[in-house]
């Protein structure tokens, strides 16, 4: 009689790995810094004509509140994104949220446009600062693998569902209160982590303290403060217009400069090496993407649901809750994604996935009865939009050394910063023109479905692009997810 068979013991599957208590923590506090930057991109779009009557900002002006912030915060982070790698993260970090509150504080008792305006720009200085220095302290809690995806997911969802939380807030504390609530708001929340912060968060630093690149934080910060400011005033005034393109060509030579003043500096502020990676280049065209696409989705659905079907600002800012469910799915969904499918295909499918949504949009009519295919669609977009960011900030910032995080992270946030601002002129832009001069909720409702159709498009070419360029990484065994 033959012996038994012995059957081999499975393998022990390896379990997922947990977060500590400090880092949950460390998570909890970035994340809500975050979460408090992301809102203030938004929260005073819905209040501005309020704010104008308020202090006297005419009509031509008005955009001008939302333009000094994003100026300031776009131009300036990745400035601030080797700063941090020369003062500290966490020092950096610091100083900008107590610039933010300050600035905050400010902005709500102006009795003047220049004093708001002056809050403004202090307001996105001190996002260009605490944003890559956030990020980066973000990802250097977390070792790079699942837990870092995870947190960076978080991060992600946080960052979109702000910017859609903004829209809900402004609404709620313009008409239940006033519309300088939308600055008090931050007062608290920043004193929170300034007292919290100190003794909970790790600084992180390169073990070699990089000098400045002068020349180049000049040149690749002129170039971003004319480019962003003509995408500004071409939504306003028209691409054709002088202005708008002598900006436009202005910061598009400074940013050619940028490239050959970095491959003359000793200590380049933006390696070459670095922007010669694929997972850079292109993870960052998809984030641009992205953001480009997803906030001026926002905008133009607000001309709909205003313009269109007659909603009040509140009624409006309540609509996107929808979106901003959507996102906060997608970015807990978006670390597992990645895990399991791997970067590449995490975007490419959930471009594809935003793409369909938004195209749906384009048969939006004039009744009211449309409302229930913006939130669906709103929904499931916001949810493909968030895979794709969380996709974009993993592949972004992997694969590097810590101490060219902030770096990365500096670019990231960026390409974000950028995004957000670069989308809302151009589909304005683009809005405009097909409504040629008309008005009425006819003339609003054809603007607004170009506008919407030219958006899928270029959510569908991004999602391509990722399929083409971007190099796949093998997902991790569903034992390391």
């Amino acid at each position: 009689m033959s012996a038994p068979t012995q059957t081999a013991p499975a393998p022990a599957v390896a379990p997922s790995p947990r977060m500590t208590a400090r880092q949950k923590l460390v998570l909890t506090l970035l994340l809500g810094a975050q979460f408090m930057i992301a809102v203030d991109f938004s929260i005073l779009n819905v209040a501005l004509p309020v704010v104008g009557e308020g202090l006297g900002f005419s009509l031509s002006h008005l955009q001008w509140i939302a333009t000094a912030f994003a100026l300031a915060a776009a131009g300036f982070t990745l400035l601030f994104g080797r700063v941090a790698d020369l003062v500290g993260r966490k020092r950096l970090f610091l100083a900008g949220m107590a610039v933010l509150g300050a600035s905050s504080l400010l902005g709500g008792l102006a009795t003047s446009p220049e004093v708001l305006l002056v809050a403004r720009v202090l307001q996105g200085l001190a996002t260009a600062a605490v944003t890559p220095a956030g990020l980066a302290l973000l990802a250097t809690a977390f070792k790079e693998g699942p837990l870092r995806e995870r947190a960076l997911g978080l991060n992600g969802a946080l960052m979109s569902a702000g910017f859609t939380a903004g829209a809900i807030l402004g609404g709620l504390l313009t008409d239940l209160l006033s519309w300088r609530w939308a600055f008090f708001v931050n007062v608290p929340v920043a004193a929170l982590v300034l007292v919290l912060a100190p003794s909970v968060i790790t600084d992180s630093r390169p073990d070699r303290r990089p000098r400045l690149d002068v020349p180049g934080a000049a040149t690749v910060t002129g170039g971003l403060l004319l480019l962003v400011y003509g995408l500004t005033q071409a939504g306003e005034t028209g691409w054709g217009a002088p202005a708008t393109l002598a900006a436009l060509l202005s910061g598009a030579a400074l940013l050619v400069a940028f490239r050959f003043v970095e491959k003359r500096a000793a200590a380049p502020l933006v390696p070459l090496h670095i922007l010669k990676r694929r997972t850079v280049i292109w993870g960052n065209a998809a984030g641009l993407i992205a953001f480009v696409t997803e906030t001026s989705l926002v905008f133009l659905l607000t001309l709909y649901l205003q313009e269109v079907l007659g909603y009040s600002p509140l009624a409006t800012g309540l609509a996107f809750g929808v979106l901003g469910l959507g996102t906060v799915i997608g970015g807990t969904l978006g670390g597992r994604a990645v895990g399991r499918l791997g970067n590449r295909t995490t975007i490419v499918v959930g471009g594809a996935v935003q793409a369909v949504a938004t195209l749906a949009l384009v048969a939006l009519g004039a009744s009211g009865a449309w409302i229930w295919l913006l939130l669906t669609a709103t929904f499931v977009g916001g949810v493909g939009n968030m895979l794709v960011i969380v996709g974009f900030m993993v592949t972004a910032t992997s694969g590097l050394p810590d101490e060219e995080q902030g770096l990365a992270t500096g670019l990231a946030t960026m390409t974000q910063q950028v995004g957000i601002t670069l989308g809302i002129p151009v589909m304005s832009a683009i809005a405009t023109a097909r409504m040629g001069g008309a008005s009425g909720r006819g003339a609003v409702l054809s603007g607004v479905s170009t506008a919407v159709l030219v958006n899928a498009l270029l959510v569908a070419a991004g999602s391509a692009l990722a399929a083409l360029f971007l190099a796949p990484r093998r997902p991790r065994d569903r034992a390391d997810a």
